[in-house]
């Protein structure tokens, strides 16, 4: 049996199928002259209803879910208290020092969860070995971080993370020179060991290729807001709403509103998380980016108490960037897949190899 983390459709769906339509999606933009900018469509379906909406699934394994509450009210009830409290200090300190840290503080999130991806497939799949592990490693870290050294080599860009010039500290070129032939080399060292492995792991297979594609297209290959925001947030997003989903359906407290809900299937999930999404992005832009007044209607300024404003409102993406560290550790999250394979844990995004 090949270590599937979900089943066989439904991992090829999220991962691979995601990175697919994150591609043609390009494809599609670059061929109608989509050359910068996210179109308004685009930003409705990759920041609205993935990026933004992902954030608060995590409701569905946390707030939602009376037991998981009640194990640990001291985490759920200061995290995000706590989250503000930075936040605000760090805006008050200067708009752009706050965005910068919310920047990076997205990046490392977005990079460990591809690392998550990956330890998870190791461990469904019983694989122990050191070099193993040193060789998957380094070529999924590789498949993140040379985009971002290539990012901060190459400043200024088309685009950025959150607000322009969130990315700020600019690389040397010798970085670059440093840092092409080590990514290589990882990413061949990675491709030689699963071919030539006489177990396949597909799955992870998957991860790596789609996550190297993916970045390099949208942070290298194309100096574009919309190759990045596609390529960046559907890879991210999608396979996390499938983490949320069956997680919940398989062990959230009974009678919980997280068991209720997902009973009734992906789209309980998915309507609910799109509501609140929507009601975000439309307090951000009513008050703060009056962006897209056709999604949203006319707004009115709050500038004036945007040194409160904006902390308040980044406290549910802060908060999930945080809580992810914790909930889905070996020790916080129960058991997802049934299996005769040795040490198998739940496996997630955000975790050391010693806790999976």
């Amino acid at each position: 049996m090949r270590p599937w983390l979900f089943s066989r459709s439904v991992d090829l769906g999220v991962f691979g199928g995601s990175a697919i339509v994150a591609l043609i999606a390009v494809a599609i933009g670059m061929r109608f002259g989509v050359t910068n900018d996210t179109p308004a469509w685009a930003w409705i379906a990759a920041v609205l209803f993935v990026d933004v909406a992902h954030v608060h699934a995590t409701l569905f394994r946390t707030y939602f879910d009376r037991g998981e509450l009640q194990r640990r009210p001291l985490l759920y009830t200061f995290v995000p208290l706590a989250c503000f409290v930075i936040a605000l200090a760090l805006y008050q300190s200067g708009a752009l020092i706050f965005w910068r840290c919310a920047a990076y503080l997205a990046v490392f999130h977005f990079v460990r969860q591809q690392y998550g991806w990956v330890a998870l497939y190791r461990s469904r799949a019983g694989e122990r070995d050191r070099l193993g592990w040193f060789i998957d490693t380094t070529a999924i870290y590789a498949s993140t971080l040379y985009p971002l050294l290539w990012w901060h080599t190459h400043l200024p860009r088309s685009f950025w993370w959150f607000v322009p010039n969130d990315f700020a500290l600019r690389l040397p070129p010798l970085v670059m020179t440093i840092a092409a032939p080590l990514y290589w080399l990882a990413l061949i060292a990675y491709a030689t060991r699963s071919i030539s492995r006489g177990v396949p792991n597909p799955g992870k297979d998957v991860v790596v290729v789609t996550t190297a594609l993916c970045w390099y297209v949208g942070i290298i290959a194309l100096n574009s807001d919309y190759a990045f925001t596609v390529t960046n947030v559907v890879i991210h997003g999608v396979p996390y709403f499938a983490l949320i989903y069956f997680y919940g359906r398989a062990h959230g407290s009974p009678e919980s509103v997280t068991r209720r809900l997902l009973r009734r299937g992906p789209f309980a999930l998915l309507g609910i998380v799109w509501v609140l999404a929507f009601i975000e992005e439309a307090v951000w832009d009513h008050t703060l980016w009056h962006e897209h007044p056709q999604f949203f209607g006319q707004g009115f300024s709050l500038e004036s108490v945007g040194i409160w404003l904006v902390p308040l409102l980044a406290v549910p993406q802060l908060t999930h960037y945080v809580l992810d560290g914790f909930i889905w550790r070996r020790r916080s999250a129960q058991p997802l897949f049934v299996t005769s394979a040795p040490a198998v844990v739940a496996g997630v995004p955000h975790l050391a190899p010693e806790n999976l």
